[in-house]
């Protein structure tokens, strides 16, 4: 199994989520804020989840406060706006830093996988990385990448059958 299958994180709700569960999906982990300039992505976030999730595609939130404070309501906060604004009902984690000593494993892992432009640090919220379904890191995304761009890639990656 992959190291990231063998990653957790809790959901808004307080859930742990084994991502052994994730084996032989897609996954798209993108760093989130509910008061940001690329806030809107959720709607396209939410339509790529609509159209590919019976093919296979995972996608997964990680509200984020660490850039502009631009993540500052409690999880029941963030449910609502998501769910209220933009119809959200992909899988939303508990808020997370990405960056720093108290960084997620999650992005520990995806920043050694898949290191950025000049540094391994995220730059900024709506950073999405896409893992394949055996769990190896594909590619990561720069927040100014709406999802729509990234639709190909997804594509790809689902018609992939690397196990």
């Amino acid at each position: 199994m992959n190291d990231f299958h063998q990653l957790s994180a809790s959901n808004l709700q307080g859930q742990t989520i084994d991502f052994s569960d994730f084996v032989g999906k897609v996954v798209l982990i993108v760093n989130t804020a509910s008061k940001c300039g690329f806030t809107p992505q959720y709607e396209g976030l939410q339509q790529l989840h609509a159209k590919y999730a019976e093919q296979g595609l995972v996608i997964i939130g990680f509200p984020c406060n660490q850039f502009g404070k631009q993540e500052p309501g409690s999880a029941k906060d963030i449910e609502q706006g998501c769910l209220i604004n933009y119809g959200v009902d992909f899988v939303m984690m508990s808020k997370v830093d990405v960056n720093g000593e108290h960084a997620h494993p999650v992005f520990r892992h995806l920043k050694s996988a898949l290191p950025g432009f000049l540094t391994r640090k995220i730059k900024w919220n709506f950073t999405k990385f896409l893992i394949g379904r055996d769990g190896k890191a594909i590619k990561r995304f720069a927040p100014f990448t709406k999802p729509q761009q990234i639709e190909g890639a997804i594509i790809k990656a689902l018609k992939s059958n690397n196990i």
